[in-house]
């Protein structure tokens, strides 16, 4: 018995180094598989990117050669002429105005309802004012168009508009912002349904990140009788900035790509007015509008626009990656 536990022993000895290199190299090939394919989901990413870059200028291209740098800076757009007569300028513009106004309106509306849900707002309340927000943020764009047409859109022009219209009559450069007539479809009100779509951005992401804010700080700011808004002002905005910016940037993104929502109540004119209260268009509701009945230098140039809108929309979220790095900087200082 003594002799056969000794050879047991033995093998078990024998046997051990092999098991563990052999499960040592399962060990090894585990690793680099999981490392080439998640290696592997990272390039697929900027191959993606890189090819949908490629298929736009591609089919760019042929606008390109025909207009150039004219294209940015003409406002005409007649496709129908022979030759026909392309200019993004319209558009280009229309998207800017629309962006603009929406953020001016969403900004401080999001920011004073996040502000509110964290340090004013009851227990009781705070749940269903969330659960509202979260649902704004969740309704599907065409259905905002569609109320925005048939419901928004004629109060406006009815109440709103004819209202602004009488009040800026006669005021230097306001009265040409806001000159008639009355529309139910025009720039101002594809721009407040685009602040009615970001809001839920901007305020799901400032309550976050004012969460984020250390209790000792805010109570330390009350001790010394700080008030609610000078807690806000010099404690929560200062601490939380860079997120407060990053959901405002990624909310302007959205803004800049809308497309059923405001196809359906900005006009779709490329006519550039200055007046608010007339209709207008924007790149994604130009292409939306015009390409299913588009070909060869008419498509061409509605490519063209996307391609723009592409870089567009880098340039903003560039912008706003620099902003964040020259604020953590100094942060950091």
């Amino acid at each position: 018995m003594a002799e056969m536990a000794v050879q047991s022993t033995g093998l078990e000895a024998a046997a051990g180094p092999f098991d563990r290199a052999k499960a040592l190299s399962a060990f090894k090939l585990g690793d680099k598989t999981f490392y080439w394919a998640t290696r592997a989901c990272a390039i697929s990413v900027l191959l993606i990117l890189g090819g949908i870059i490629l298929s736009l200028i591609v089919g760019a291209w042929p606008a390109i050669q025909e207009f150039g740098l004219s294209f940015l800076t003409t406002a005409r757009w007649a496709p129908a002429n022979d030759p026909p007569v392309l200019g993004a300028l319209g558009p280009i513009y229309g998207t800017l105005v629309t962006s603009l106004i929406a953020m001016m309106i969403a900004i401080p509306v999001g920011l004073g309802i996040a502000i509110f849900l964290t340090e004013l707002c009851p227990m009781w309340l705070r749940r269903p004012i969330g659960l509202a927000i979260e649902l704004l943020a969740g309704i599907p764009s065409i259905i905002y168009g569609m109320w925005g047409f048939f419901v928004l859109g004629p109060f406006l022009a009815n109440h709103f508009q004819p209202a602004m219209i009488a009040l800026f009559e006669g005021v230097p450069v306001l009265g040409d912002i806001f000159a008639g007539p009355p529309s139910y479809l025009s720039l101002f009100n594809a721009s407040l349904i685009l602040a009615i779509m970001v809001l839920p951005f901007i305020t799901a992401i400032s309550v976050d990140v004012f969460k984020t804010v250390p209790p000792v700080l805010k109570e330390a700011a009350y001790g010394v009788g700080c008030t609610t808004w000078e807690v806000v002002r010099s404690v929560v905005i200062p601490y939380t900035r860079v997120g407060v910016i990053g959901g405002i940037m990624l909310a302007l993104g959205r803004a800049l790509g809308e497309t059923m929502a405001v196809t359906f109540i900005i006009g779709n004119s490329f006519r550039i007015t200055g007046s608010i209260f007339s209709p207008g268009t924007t790149i994604s509701a130009a292409i939306a509008s015009e390409f299913a009945e588009s070909d060869g230098l008419h498509q061409s140039g509605l490519i063209l626009l996307g391609l723009l809108l592409f870089i567009l929309t880098f340039m903003v979220l560039a912008a706003a990656r620099l902003l964040l790095m020259r604020l953590e900087m100094k942060a950091g200082k």
